[in-house]
């Protein structure tokens, strides 16, 4: 199951919306006879690739597949009935798949037609991986992850507004590997104003889709010049703003920008991620700044966060705190990570965790051993 889950991870970037999924064929004797994994420009599911690598050897066989197997017709015929034809013996899946059209039917079908179906290997691993997927299918919105660049002192910039670089060439790296994994990258007007920023994957791995840029711009300010509009043609922009001035909108939009007006704010984060939902683009990387930051967070709005700091101190009252906002009253009111993984990129430290709402969710599959 964990080479199922690591050829699974092949996959990242490349097959959104549908999930991550790795299949490996175990003949009785325990030798592995096939392998496969899933990527949306070779349709072929995991499951069909693993079959036909193993061959006739997959006959009195076991499936391990990272997702339950879909039952019902898509680009591809059923799965199932690829592994009931193939007399595998037995499938061994962590969970049943979130999806309605899915879950539990592939089960059933694969019991009715005598396979033992075991459940719950290794299930908090799978769910980790395939967390974006899991979210978007449970609660029909975007899965979010707050990712900030601070100093020490918890500074995203200084008092004039300079915040390159703060962290090192290791760091910046790691921020365009954890881009390939998202859908869309998402910042404020103040930050496009400020950095000028290009916000693309340039990590060098293949992607399904291109990462589509975000910007909240209240007033529709978001110059024609900057790097981000100049470059819509190539990479899609969307801006989300309540601004009414046609003429601002036309300068933008005769560049390949999409500006999308939103009744009331372009900060009603919850019309901001139900519309990128409806598009299809199922996670969110937040990248700021300390405005956006503050918000999503006072909204409960924060799935996951990673904060890359540096061992620097900026200091300064003016200098730009990571998060903005009335920010918690009392300690026991701030919202307090879990399950933190922590990693080091040459001085600088990655802290990755999760808020308790999603803690709670990714905790709620269990594993068993086998």
């Amino acid at each position: 199951m964990r080479r199922a889950l690591e050829l699974a991870a092949r996959g990242a970037g490349q097959v959104s919306p549908s999930p991550l999924v790795g299949c490996v064929i175990a003949a009785a004797h325990g030798e592995v006879v096939g392998e496969g994994f899933y990527l949306y420009e070779q349709v072929k599911h995991a499951e069909r690739l693993a079959l036909e690598q193993a061959g006739a050897r997959a006959r009195g066989a076991t499936a391990y597949v990272s997702l339950e197997p879909h039952a019902h017709q898509r680009r591809t015929p059923p799965c199932t009935t690829a592994l009931i034809e193939a007399g595998v013996r037995r499938v061994v899946v962590p969970f049943a798949d979130p999806n309605p059209l899915v879950s539990g039917r592939g089960f059933a079908q694969l019991r009715a037609a005598g396979i033992q179906v075991q459940t719950g290997l290794l299930a908090r691993e799978a769910a980790r991986l395939n967390e974006k997927y899991i979210h978007a299918q449970r609660h029909a919105r975007p899965f979010v992850h707050l990712k900030l660049a601070t100093s020490l002192d918890g500074r995203i910039a200084t008092r004039t507004g300079d915040a390159r670089w703060i962290t090192g060439p290791q760091s910046r790296a790691r921020v365009h590997r954890l881009r390939h994994e998202y859908d869309a990258i998402l910042i404020g007007a103040g930050t496009a104003r400020a950095d000028d920023p290009l916000l693309t994957d340039r990590s060098g791995l293949p992607r399904h889709r291109p990462l589509v840029r975000v910007v909240l711009d209240d007033r529709l300010a978001l110059s024609p010049q900057t790097q981000l509009a100049q470059t819509a043609r190539t990479a899609p922009v969307i801006v989300f703003t309540n601004e009414q001035t046609e003429a601002r909108a036309s300068a933008l939009t005769e560049g390949g920008v999409e500006v999308v007006r939103l009744q009331g704010s372009a900060r009603d984060l919850s019309a901001v991620l139900d519309n990128l939902y409806q598009r299809a683009l199922h996670s969110v990387l937040v990248e700021g700044g300390a405005t956006v930051a503050g918000q999503f967070l006072a909204a409960g709005l924060i799935d996951k966060v990673s904060f890359f700091i540096a061992p620097l101190i900026i200091g300064g009252h003016d200098a730009r705190p990571a998060v903005a906002g009335t920010g918690a009253q009392l300690v026991a009111d701030a919202t307090r990570l879990h399950d933190v993984e922590i990693a080091q990129h040459e001085a600088d430290v990655e802290i990755t965790g999760y808020p308790e709402e999603q803690r709670s969710e990714v905790r709620g599959q269990r594993s068993e051993k086998f």
